[in-house]
């Protein structure tokens, strides 16, 4: 089946929705998920947004802390209108019944938090549950739009590319779409297709992320030639709950942000010897500095001391992290919680402009799939959503002014071909190969990188993706088997990204090469060939 949309939205998170609810104004919109359309990485984050709302801070600031954590490679221009185009999409936010907390002390309106790399108190949140809020919010305000349609249960196969004889792209058309539940690919036809397909951390084998974040947007462009860039910053959130029984549980930057304390397990503090902000640091010091003391010492966790607040204060801040400690045996009140690091955020992603727009014609990124420059080699707490509502207000607002002047292509585009492709009797391959890829990026693309571990996985990833590829031609589709052929797409790209670095950066950190040059103080631009 062919189906006909002015906007192809592949995502539902901040991005996809917000985008969603101005150019549904301008035309039909078609809304693709891979799962429930409350399902994304926006619905997990706990923290919230980092904006300029109080008169006790400023712009200024909120530059400064971005640029200081973006360890050189921050795009200035972007950084400055983010954070001061912040302010009127935060509204938008309240004008379309986002509830976040309200302060009970004047002068602050709202609640505000600090994380890690601010400071000042700048974070807005709804307890420790924003994500969902504001995904509870968009959700009604779309399903009260008549053009706008959402089709769960799909995922994205591969763009659509129009090019030339002699091979060159010229645009998008859209995309073929796996329809899950119906076992039948359908073909999407777009004026404009916008990847909001969040991030990418179900590459590593342990991640704060849900099962969604297999970098699908990311795999998609690439494949379909767009550029991408610096995909060696893989943020690692420093405080995932460590616990048997948890699948990865996050325990946000927030709870730092409120006075918590990073220990050993025999009580001693530690990040006093790694940055002045002690546990208040960036992101990127903080996993770093936890995972060089879980190798000395041996142990397979540190922990989060937050038992000098009242247990009144902990349920009312943090109702969700409470609940969940307590279901696993931990009362945060009177005891530390045990922590590790976990895969968290990409910093790289498809290449766009300041509008959104990546190096093909029709296609635009926002969200964690896009690159923007704004979070250089590592990303400041609560930016990220901040981003990516920015951002699709400028992907709106660059298309509104050649709406009416594009049409949808009458190019024809073939249906999907399944050629001689049969059912698959040995899912195992396919199980197989997913625990490999994460594990080997795990092991040899984490927090600390070498030539030797990089080389080693540079030629496992190859491996497996010979057979994977060999494996995706001869049998028919389905979701396993396009998120297996993604995540190895995209961790082949961080492997090559960072090899190409060849110093420390941020995120990025090796010990070959431990000091930061000048000569690297560039994106990492990566074009299938």
């Amino acid at each position: 089946m062919e189906i006909k949309t002015d906007f192809l939205i592949i995502g539902s998170g901040i991005a996809g929705l917000s985008l969603a609810i101005k150019v549904a104004q301008l035309g039909s919109v078609a809304i693709v998920t891979k799962k429930e359309k409350s399902e994304s990485n926006t619905n997990y984050a706990q923290g919230g947004i980092a904006a300029v709302t109080d008169k006790t801070d400023s712009f200024e600031e909120h530059i400064s802390d971005t640029l200081d954590c973006g360890a050189g490679l921050c795009n200035k221009e972007v950084v400055e209108f983010v954070v001061r185009e912040a302010p009127p999409r935060i509204q938008e936010l309240i004008d379309w019944g986002v509830n976040f907390t309200k302060s009970e002390a004047p002068p602050h309106l709202y609640d505000l938090g600090q994380e890690g790399g601010h400071h000042r108190r700048r974070v807005l949140h709804a307890k420790d549950l924003t994500g969902r809020e504001i995904e509870r919010a968009l959700h009604e305000k779309v399903a009260a739009l008549p053009d706008v349609k959402i089709y769960e249960n799909h995922i994205g196969i591969d763009l659509i590319i129009q090019k030339d004889n002699q091979g060159n792209i010229i645009n998008c058309l859209g995309a073929y779409v796996l329809d899950i539940d119906q076992d039948r690919i359908h073909t999407y036809r777009a004026k404009y297709t916008i990847l909001c397909t969040g991030g990418a951390g179900k590459v590593y084998l342990i991640t704060t992320n849900p099962d969604i974040a297999t970098g699908d947007g990311i795999a998609m462009a690439y494949r379909a030639g767009a550029r991408v860039a610096n995909m060696e910053f893989i943020q690692f959130h420093p405080t995932c709950l460590f616990h048997p029984e948890a699948k990865a549980f996050l325990i946000s930057e927030a709870v730092r942000g409120e006075g918590g304390i990073l220990k050993l397990k025999n009580g001693e503090t530690f990040m006093g010897k790694y940055h002045p902000m002690k546990s208040l640091a960036p992101r990127d010091v903080v996993a770093k500095a936890i995972d060089n003391e879980i190798k000395q010492s041996g142990d397979e966790y540190v922990l989060l001391d937050i038992t000098h607040h009242a247990r009144d204060f902990l349920m009312d801040r943090f109702p969700n992290i409470y609940n969940k400690c307590l279901e696993y045996g931990i009362d945060m009140a009177v005891q530390p919680i045990p922590i590790a690091p976990a895969a968290h955020y990409i910093c790289g992603g498809v290449a766009v402009d300041h509008f959104g727009k990546t190096s093909i014609d029709n296609l635009f990124a926002c969200g964690e799939v896009s690159c923007t420059g704004l979070h250089g080699a590592n990303r400041l707490a609560s930016n990220s959503l901040l981003e990516a509502l920015v951002y699709s207000h400028r992907v709106y607002t660059k298309i509104s002014k050649s709406f009416r002047q594009t049409q949808i292509s009458t190019v024809a585009i073939p249906p999907w071909d399944p050629g001689d492709s049969s059912e698959s009797n040995d899912s195992i391959v396919v199980t197989n190969n997913w625990d490999e890829i994460r594990r080997c990026m795990w092991n040899y693309v984490g927090i600390v990188r070498s030539d030797k571990r990089l080389e080693r996985a540079a030629r496992r990833i190859d491996m497996i993706q010979r057979e994977i590829h060999e494996y995706y031609w001869n049998y028919k589709v389905t979701k396993d088997l396009i998120e297996l052929r993604n995540i190895t797409t995209v961790g082949k790209l961080i492997v090559q990204s960072a090899r190409a670095r060849k110093e420390s950066r941020g995120l990025h950190y090796t010990i070959d090469y431990p000091d930061t040059q000048d000569t690297f103080l560039k994106d990492t631009i990566l074009v299938k060939q």
